[in-house]
């Protein structure tokens, strides 16, 4: 897994924690409970985050033990496999406490990637030019 992958990984766990605070969060438990679509999109949410948790390097990983990344891995395959006994109260849980020390996580690894990475090549006294080391999208 190059660090390439990584990036396009943490980018997506990011983004999709933002649209679940943004989506289930913000509303509060008793709407995510009440709320079938609400419970849907987080749950769905909630998947691909952990698919993408499974795809991250080793080497990440192993910066950041105190991530319970075989529980996150474990909740995706209950989420697929047996989803009529899902725990919403759990999921509840996981979307008001866990997501944000994932979060953080993340975040630590975005900084350091950026702090790696070479800023874009300047022309002396001219413009910045990209130096095609961003993401690609």
């Amino acid at each position: 897994m190059s660090q390439r992958d990584d990036l396009l990984y943490l980018v997506h766990i990011k983004e999709t924690i933002r649209l679940i605070e943004q989506t289930a969060g913000d509303r509060g438990k008793e709407a995510f409970l009440a709320d079938a679509d609400i419970r849907d999109a987080t749950l769905y949410r909630l998947q691909t985050l952990a698919e993408s948790t499974q795809r991250l390097s080793q080497e990440l990983k192993a910066r950041h033990v105190a991530v319970p990344w075989a529980d996150i891995a474990g909740f995706r395959n209950r989420v697929v496999h047996a989803y009529l006994g899902v725990d919403l109260e759990i999921v509840w849980d996981i979307v008001g406490h866990s997501l944000s020390d994932l979060r953080r996580c993340v975040e630590l690894e975005l900084l350091r990637r950026a702090k790696a990475r070479p800023g874009p090549a300047k022309e002396k006294d001219g413009p910045e030019i990209d130096t095609g080391l961003g993401i690609g999208f």
